[in-house]
């Protein structure tokens, strides 16, 4: 097997990244919790606890809402909805967040609720998106699985979603070289 035909390496995963969610942090709520309750009492810092996660509720409620309604358009309007799948996404687990007890996940959850600060979540979600993309050398779906877009949802090894059906055995077809030139238009 050569190195050009040989499957991409797959990333290991960072197993580190479950022992600070599992471990640091719940500790880190702890403490915040313990030090906001000593400040000021700890009936008032359960009430606070409880209306974070009422707000939070409401707040997820009227934006996830307001984002529906924005897809809905995208689509009737015939273009892809990208951003307004980004603030679903950003909605649904800030509304987590906010439902998890503890005030440094309210305060994380809230900035990916509010529309003043989504933009930045929204930011950060595309950097992590195309970090991903390029580092899987763009192959895969989206990433995901090895060889062209396609392969693996149902579609023969070694073809793409396109290339499979109307027109031949896809087995004899030509692929794309580096030379070829796709035409079309980028719409924003």
């Amino acid at each position: 097997m050569s190195a050009s035909t040989s499957p991409p390496r797959r990333r290991r995963f960072p197993w580190w990244l479950l022992g600070i969610a599992f471990v640091v942090v719940p500790l880190v709520e702890i403490w915040t919790i313990i030090q906001v309750g000593q400040v000021i009492g700890a009936w008032w810092t359960l009430g606070l606890l409880v209306l974070s996660g009422v707000v939070g509720s409401w707040l997820v409620k009227r934006e996830g809402g307001r984002t529906v309604r924005a897809f809905r358009e995208a689509l009737s309007a015939g273009r892809l909805p990208h951003r307004e799948l980004a603030d679903g996404i950003l909605i649904l687990v800030g509304g987590t967040l906010m439902l998890t007890p503890g005030f440094v996940s309210d305060v994380v959850g809230i900035l990916m609720i509010l529309p003043l600060t989504r933009p930045l979540g929204r930011s950060v979600l595309a950097g992590a998106i195309s970090r991903r993309l390029l580092s899987s050398g763009a192959t895969g779906a989206a990433g995901f699985g090895h060889g062209p877009v396609g392969a693996g949802f149902g579609f023969p090894r070694g073809t793409t979603s396109g290339s499979a059906g109307a027109t031949g055995d896809p087995r004899t077809r030509r692929r794309p070289g580096p030379d070829d030139v796709v035409q079309g238009e980028v719409v924003d």
